[in-house]
């Protein structure tokens, strides 16, 4: 499925249809050339410098660690990639004007690195509203082939309320239904319905290359979203003090549409944050 069909410049219903019913849209080379060649050294500067895992540690240890000294809204083209005019687009077409960041990561898998077992990323909303959507965007800076590997979909899984690792057991392993992603040019993103089950499998066996890859996820407003960072307001500020949304996008970095961190209401730390860096793909 392609961004600009027939030449349009902008989604239509029937891709909307598709994503509601689906629960992913494929976006192939959303990424303009210029912007990929910013993030690829971020990514590196993110995972080389420690700074990935230091954000990690600030997740599953805050009261030792206390917020990361860097985050990755702060790197500039990942600041700018928040608020990429036609992703924005996109996401206003498929879940309405009014929508709010979320979180982001970004990562480089070197070769050899494990696959991700059948899982979902949703967090709660405080009215437990399903029709309510959060989605997850995933920018693949390099594409997808058969030297990083692919990413598997359950199309449909997102319309039926289950735990997060509730098909965990089976690993990456073929699903009935499922559908393979493994083609994709530089700079493509897939847009998740964050409920859809989806399992990342690594390239085969073989010289491969990294897969640089950047997820952020957005809410559609209308009800308090769990966070999933104890420095979620620091994340938020910092985004307002930089201007990533330019005034176009007022609810974009807005604490309201938020609660408290579930860790603070006795979920344990390191499980909600290990649920989340791990649930890269």
């Amino acid at each position: 499925m392609t961004l600009f069909p027939g030449g349009r410049e902008a989604l239509d219903t029937e891709h909307r249809r598709q994503f509601l019913e689906s629960g992913y849209l494929v976006l192939p080379g959303l990424l303009p050339e210029a912007l990929r060649e910013r993030l690829a050294p971020e990514v590196d500067r993110w995972v080389d410098e420690g700074l990935r895992a230091r954000s990690i540690a600030a997740c599953t240890d805050p009261l030792r660690h206390g917020p990361p000294p860097l985050l990755e809204l702060e790197l500039p083209a990942h600041g700018e990639l928040l608020t990429h005019p036609p992703l924005m687009r996109a996401l206003a077409r498929l879940i309405g004007p009014d929508f709010v960041f979320h979180h982001l990561h970004s990562d480089r898998q070197d070769p050899g690195v494990p696959g991700k077992a059948w899982h979902h990323d949703c967090e709660p909303n405080d009215r437990r509203d399903p029709s309510l959507l959060m989605v997850h965007t995933l920018h693949y800076l390099g594409g997808l082939d058969e030297k990083v590997g692919c990413l598997a979909v359950l199309p449909g899984s997102h319309l039926r309320a289950a735990d997060k690792t509730a098909f965990a057991h089976r690993g990456t392993a073929r699903l009935p239904g499922e559908v393979v992603i493994d083609r994709l040019p530089p700079g493509s993103t897939v847009l998740l319905n964050s409920a859809l089950f989806h399992t990342r499998r690594p390239a085969p066996e073989g010289p491969g290359r990294p897969r640089y890859f950047v997820d952020a996820s957005y809410c559609q407003v209308g009800a308090r979203w769990r966070p999933v960072k104890p420095y979620w307001r620091q994340m938020l500020a910092r985004a307002r003090e930089l201007d990533l949304a330019d005034g176009q996008w007022p609810e974009l970095f807005a604490e309201r549409h938020f609660t408290e961190y579930a860790g603070a209401e006795g979920v344990g730390y390191a499980d909600a944050a290990r649920t989340e860096y791990t649930g890269t793909v």
